[in-house]
């Protein structure tokens, strides 16, 4: 009993110390810190736009020109993957009219990089040259081809298709994932994919590069950008990947460098979101570790509170007590889940529609947006809300439809229990010539989702509105949604539709018919892979 008692105190001593070291202040200073060495290496190249690696880097600088999204997961090993579903094609559009680009992210598990820029990037920039290879190959064998057209851009032939990919991965990984490049070259080959415009903007091949803090560049050979025989995609993890604990102290403050703060954030950033802490970063950082917690408290309830008295989307944020954290007996208790606030960052809109906050999918008389924007907006005839909040100054017309939704993990069948009546709001407007917008609280998941429960049922493979026909003439396969999905994210470039919801689309599409309502789930498979 003695010996359990000791065990106990000790875990106890643990978890104090890891709870102090892992403090708001860290996490935050951490971040601060790292973003110097962002902005010193986005410097070097200036005139190359600097993107986010969503959610994570999104914190390590106060400005970017856009986001991106390649998950780490589909680079692990064993479980390597090229997404259709995150094809991040603007991100190539985007290097390829600026002669390149910076994403940022980090990683805190002590490696120089996520597996997300070791791996993921790379096959993407490998799968994307291929698919363009073949592309221009089939260019050159047409008759009409322009004499140009070669001075234009490197020779098809010359065009770089090999797997990039930094030393430390090796040789039997890199076998496995090359055995696999040409499945995937296939699966964007058929998914779609815009692969022309992408060919006629980009006039060298994709390649990453790797940036870390233990990098060593000489200031007085950076090449041009310009000069290389490639396009570069500067892939810099902006954390040092010591594993060794560093505390380290100003001429007022002592605290503990995190690498990789900005990773989990739901687990530290108590309601802060990037685009706060930039906002107020200077007080913030200067508060000290014994103030930053109730500073960080202010701002939060601050921004709530300016949010809710416009209307717009004002979660109260619920952060559970040290004293009850382990209390089982009070699950109300639980931290909130708290969703990264991206809509407000600070992102060059130069690139970007107006806003980014409405995305029209070309002439289907459809658009995505956020509900906050929805509020302002007055080009649209009808508006679906799946925000949980209503729009309050809209009333409940024959134009305006709120079917609150909410995200898979809260509950299983939220989006499929209110995609009958989305899609025939949708019908019932759409056959009349009228323009509709789905909305929802970030525009990225949910009314991504209900769009291409839409897009699939009532228009046909040309995206044209036919009310069903086609759809109830033939049967919906996981790759034919994909297909359409393929095609929304051509046009709504920060779409993240998660897994969860998209299965609950799947069940739906494939209960049959537009005209009968499907009332019950159904195996709805893996979509996302």
């Amino acid at each position: 009993m003695e010996d359990e008692t000791t065990k106990l105190s000790i875990y106890r001593a643990a978890r104090t110390i890891k709870r102090r070291d892992n403090s708001l202040y860290n996490a935050l200073r951490s971040i601060y810190e790292d973003s110097i060495f962002v902005g010193e290496i986005s410097q070097l190249w200036p005139d190359l736009p600097l993107l986010a690696n969503l959610r994570c880097g999104l914190w390590y600088f106060p400005k970017f020109h856009s986001t991106c999204y390649f998950k780490s997961t589909d680079g692990h090993n064993n479980n390597w993957s090229f997404n259709t579903s995150r094809l991040n094609l603007h991100v190539a559009q985007l290097a390829g009219q600026k002669g390149g680009c910076f994403i940022v992210d980090s990683t805190r598990k002590g490696k120089r990089f996520p597996d997300s820029m070791s791996k993921t990037i790379p096959i993407w920039t490998c799968v994307l040259n291929r698919s363009i290879h073949k592309h221009l190959s089939k260019m050159h064998d047409v008759a009409e081809l322009e004499k140009g057209f070669q001075n234009e851009r490197q020779n098809s032939v010359d065009w770089d298709c090999s797997l990039h990919l930094p030393l430390w991965v090796s040789e039997t990984e890199r076998a496995s994932i090359e055995d696999r490049l040409e499945e995937w070259t296939k699966q964007l080959d058929e998914s779609g994919a815009d692969i022309a415009s992408l060919a006629s903007c980009l006039k060298k091949p994709l390649r990453p590069l790797w940036i870390s803090q233990k990098t060593v560049i000489w200031l007085n050979e950076v090449p041009d950008h310009d000069s290389w025989d490639f396009t570069p995609i500067i892939l810099v993890s902006a954390s040092s990947a010591t594993g060794v604990i560093q505390h380290r102290t100003t001429s007022e403050f002592s605290w503990r460098y995190i690498p990789g703060a900005g990773d989990d954030e739901e687990s530290w950033a108590k309601g802060l979101s990037p685009n706060l802490f930039w906002n107020h970063a200077y007080d913030i950082i200067n508060s000290g570790p014994e103030l930053c917690n109730q500073k960080v408290a202010n701002i939060v309830e601050k921004d709530r509170v300016y949010r809710a008295q416009r209307g717009q989307n004002a979660p109260q944020v619920i952060v559970k007590s040290k004293k009850l954290a382990g209390n089982l007996a009070h699950p109300s208790l639980e931290e909130s889940t708290l969703s990264a606030d991206i809509s407000n960052i600070k992102i060059d809109l130069k690139s970007c529609d107006e806003g980014c906050a409405i995305s029209w999918l070309g002439s289907t008389n459809l658009a995505v947006g956020t509900s906050q924007a929805a509020a302002n907006l007055s080009n649209v005839n009808c508006i679906l809300n799946c925000d949980q909040e209503s729009i309050s100054f809209l009333p409940e017309t024959e134009a305006y439809l709120h079917l609150p939704m909410v995200i898979s993990k809260l509950d299983r069948f939220s989006l499929l229990n209110n995609l009958p009546s989305a899609v025939n709001f949708a019908k019932s407007n759409l056959s009349n010539g009228k323009s509709l917008l789905i909305c929802c609280q970030n525009g990225e998941d949910i009314s991504v989702c209900v769009c291409l429960a839409i897009l699939t049922s009532l228009f046909d493979d040309q995206g044209t509105f036919d009310g069903g026909k086609s759809f109830n003439e033939t049967r919906i396969t996981k790759w034919e949604m994909r297909r359409r999905l393929v095609l929304i994210c051509n046009f709504v470039v920060n779409a993240r539709p998660s897994r969860g919801n998209l299965k609950q689309v799947f069940g739906f599409l494939s209960g049959g018919r537009v005209d009968s309502v499907l009332q019950q789930p159904s195996d709805c498979g893996d979509i996302d892979r």
